[in-house]
This record gives structure tokens, sequence and C-alpha cells, in this order.
């Protein structure tokens, strides 16, 4: 029954998103090869998604399949919206006519080809982009660099640098030397810490394994801290026994413990300089709708709130459900999760849009609740489509100051 109504309406988007084509070509041929191409894509999406098996988690091959599924259907989408403005405004003439024209009878007035024509050439748009995402723009990495102020801050850490990288998926990977571009733009920072909050892989420990030596490479002063994100745990795999999906997760803590990475479970450590010190609070997953494991109780037990905490949280809705409102006083928040879906528009002062926004209300970038600050990194990696557009891979550098 699911598939059956998908079909349904794909092949209602389809035939509505035909016209345009037919409105400037009765051309039999181009015909006949669009809709050939139209079930073909179909067949396959259906197929590959049937078959896909769970235990073996989401394919390269699979993650193209769905990116050429998309490359070929969001057009389609653009253009229906385009069309059925346009047979709004058909329908408005037609019925003007027929009470006030010359015409006795209800008449439709044909579809104009410039009309289509403009359709296509906007539904050119975003049928470019996601094939340039899936070939260039998911490691198109970018720094964004942030300066934050805070009263409280410790004079010692006056200038104090932070890396920050999330959303790692290293069962995407297909390019190793982009992957080693990404690591060199990291160490290029000569951050005092790097900071990872979760999802190193999008399902097994294994995924990990052949980058491994490149995540070592990862350096910094005060090292490499992590936290984990909600697709660590093997939660959307199938396993032989529960045994199983435990050894998995004991293998990827042992990993970064390999790569030199400390990783927080629910609990914090102080980095220091001099007699002054600040705290680094990790929290296993917590998230809305999703896993909820993270303890903040049991991570900050000890601290009082005049200590300046950094607190790496995977998921952002954490921050919006307790962390902001916390009496303990989380002054900086470090997540990721979202992806910013991999698709959006971001230009800086003007436009900041992505349908994820629709799901969580602190999706990219920097929040602030009164003296508390969220920072949402978009992602090092790529999970069901294969691709970025618009919303770019992230390396965060933030520097902190203390307010004079």
């Amino acid at each position: 029954m699911r598939w059956l109504i998908f079909i349904l309406l794909y092949i209602l988007i389809d035939l509505y998103a035909f016209q345009a084509f037919r409105t400037l070509s009765k051309n039999f041929w181009l015909a006949g090869i669009y809709i050939f191409i139209s079930i073909a894509v179909l067949l396959v999406f259906i197929y590959t998604l049937s078959n896909m098996d769970r235990s073996a988690g989401i394919a390269t091959r699979e993650m193209y399949i769905i990116g050429w599924f998309l490359v070929l259907f969001v057009p389609k989408l653009i253009l229906i919206v385009v069309l059925f403005g346009e047979d709004i405004v058909r329908f408005i003439l037609s019925i003007f006519n027929s009470l006030f024209g010359e015409s006795t009878t209800y008449e439709m007035p044909s579809r104009r080809k410039f009309v289509s024509a403009i359709a296509l050439g906007i539904a050119a748009i975003p049928f470019a982009s996601l094939i340039y995402g899936m070939y260039k723009g998911k490691y198109r990495y970018r720094v964004l660099s942030y300066t934050l102020e805070f009263d409280d801050l410790p004079e010692a850490f006056d200038g104090y640098q932070i890396t920050q990288i999330s959303d790692i998926h290293s069962g995407s990977f297909d390019d190793a030397s982009k992957i080693k571009y990404g690591i060199d733009l990291i160490n290029e920072q000569e951050s005092d810490v790097i900071l990872f909050t979760g999802d190193l892989v999008n399902n097994f420990a294994s995924e990990m394994k052949p980058w491994t030596g490149l995540f070592s490479s990862l350096k910094a002063k005060d090292g490499v801290y992590s936290v984990l994100g909600n697709h660590d745990y093997g939660d959307y795999a199938d396993w032989s026994s529960q045994a199983e999906k435990s050894a998995n997760l004991e293998s990827l803590k042992t990993l970064q413990a390999e790569m030199g990475w400390q990783l927080l479970l629910n609990e914090h450590k102080f980095i220091t300089r001099g007699e002054q010190k600040i705290a680094l609070v990790g929290v296993e997953n917590w998230g809305t709708g999703f896993k909820q494991v993270g303890d903040i109780d049991k991570a900050s037990a000890g601290l009082s709130s005049d200590d300046f905490k950094i607190l790496m949280s995977h998921d952002p809705s954490y921050w919006a459900e307790r962390l902001k409102k916390d009496s303990k006083n989380y002054q900086l928040t470090l997540s990721g999760h979202t992806h910013g879906m991999q698709f959006g528009i971001e230009i800086p002062g003007w436009i900041r849009w992505s349908p994820v926004q629709y799901r969580y209300e602190n999706w990219a970038g920097i929040y602030k609740e009164g003296n508390r600050v969220l920072n949402v990194n978009r992602g090092f990696g790529y999970l069901g489509y294969p691709g970025r557009v618009g919303i770019w891979p992230e390396v965060t550098v933030i520097k902190l100051k203390k307010n004079k």
C-alpha cells in the first residue's frame, strides 16, 4: 500500500510536469525518451529501496541511486508549481470569457509556450545544482570563523581557539584525496583544541577503519575530544543480536581511542591554563524524536554555575529543550546533526533557508539566548543524498574572548 500511494503520486506529478514538454514540442521520440526515463528511474528507485540490506547499511551505489532520483524528480516539482500557477490564470480567464466574453461556451485557453519555457528554465537550476552537489559540492569544505565574547571567561583563556567538526559519516566517503584536503584544512587552523560533535559513522564501526590513518593526523595543543551522535549507536541497521550491536559500539569507542581522540560519555574534563580552567562537557546523544541517553546532570556533576563550560551535544534540540535554561549556565554549546539538510540557500545578509528549518528551530550557525550561545555545525560529511547544494561542508573556528 505504501508503494502504491507513492507510485500513484509519482505518476500524477510526472504527467503534470510532462505538459511543459508537450507544450514546447510534439515530437514523438522526445516524448518516448521522457516516458522511458521516468519509468526506469521509478523502477530502479523502488527496487533499490525494497531490496536494501539493512544489516549492511546504505551503500554508496544506493546513495547515488537516491541522488539521481532526486536530480530527475525535484525539477518536476518546480515544473508543476509554475504550471499550476498558469492553470489558475487560465481557469480565471475561461470563467471571465464565458461570463462576459462573446463566447457562449466554457473553454480553457491553451497553454502558452513561453510559460512552459520559463518553467523548464527554472527547473534546470535544481537539476544542475543537484548534479553539482553530488560530484563537487559535497567536498566543497569551507571554514566559518566566529569570535564570541563572554563576561565570565577566565582571563587565561582570552583568545582561546576551538575548531569544531561534526557529522563525519565516514561510511559515505568515496574520495580519499578530498577527505585529506578537509583534514589538512582543519589542521591549518592551528586551534588550541579540536571538538567533534558526533556521527562518526553511518552505522558500523568498520566504516571508519579505512579512514583512521587520516583522522589520526588531527592535532591540537589540548587534544581532540568527541561525543557520540545518533548514528554511532547502530540503531539504523539490523543486527543478529543485541550483543553484536553492543560490540559494534565498543569497537567504535576503541577506534576513537586508537586515533588519539578522547570520547566524553556523559562526563567532563578540565582544560587548564596556570591556575585557571574551563570545563569541557560531553553528553551522549539526546534528541527530540531520536535516541535520548544524554545525561547533563551526570556529565556536569561537581560543576557549578560559575565554572566556564563548553558543552558538546550532538543534537541541538537538547539545547532548545533543556540546556539554554539550565541553572548551571552552559555558556557555549556545540552541536551538529541537522546537516542543514545538505540543501538550501545561504546568502549572508539577505537569505538563509533550508527545508530543515521547519523541523529544527536551531539548524545552522550561531544562536544566542541571553548569555548562552549555541553553534550548530553543518557537518563534514553527508548521508542519504550523496551531495550538498548551498549548504556546504563546514569547519567551524571559534575564538573565545573575554568581554572587557
